[in-house]
């Protein structure tokens, strides 16, 4: 538990691996126990039998970050729904505060989940004129659009496919 010492420092955020779709009940968990929880949402309309439904997906499912002291991990680790806490090479990783606040200003402004590529990632183009069209993600460009290069004839190309046509091999 956070004591009133802790909330006058920055704490550091974390971030924490829970079970996907139990976003909410982590969350709620962690507020039992004093700690303040970030899991960035979008709306979603869904149709329903009679009417459309407007629900919160998590934008990064499975995940949410929390801002806590690390010497105290064991009772946000143990809050319901709550697997683990994200470490690299066993070494749970801080995450800056100015991302944090990147992702707040994002969510504010209506962004959405997209997915994650690499430079160097083998890409398909999924629909479109060029729908089975497979190549190596060169470069992201400004605009949201990815440079694919296709092998032809042992030769590349390269062209502009917006990010939303391919998905990742």
């Amino acid at each position: 538990m956070q004591n009133s010492f802790s909330r006058e420092v920055e704490l550091p955020w974390f971030a924490l691996k829970v079970r996907t779709r139990s976003e909410p009940v982590a969350v709620s968990a962690l507020r039992n126990r004093g700690y303040d929880p970030f899991c960035p949402t979008y709306p979603e309309r869904r149709p329903c039998k009679d009417r459309v439904k407007v629900i919160d997906n998590a934008i990064f499912p499975g995940y949410l970050f929390c801002q806590f002291d690390i010497r105290h991990k064991v009772s946000v680790i143990s809050s319901h729904s709550v697997e683990y806490l994200v470490a690299v090479g066993g070494i749970p990783s801080e995450i800056p505060e100015k991302e944090i606040c990147n992702i707040r200003r994002a969510v504010e402004a209506g962004a959405r989940p997209t997915p994650y590529f690499e430079v160097g990632q083998r890409v398909r183009v999924e629909f479109g004129s060029l729908a089975g069209v497979e190549g190596i993600l060169l470069r992201c460009s400004s605009g949201n659009r990815l440079i694919i290069s296709i092998d032809l004839l042992q030769r590349s190309v390269s062209l502009e496919v917006s990010r939303e046509q391919v998905r990742a091999l």
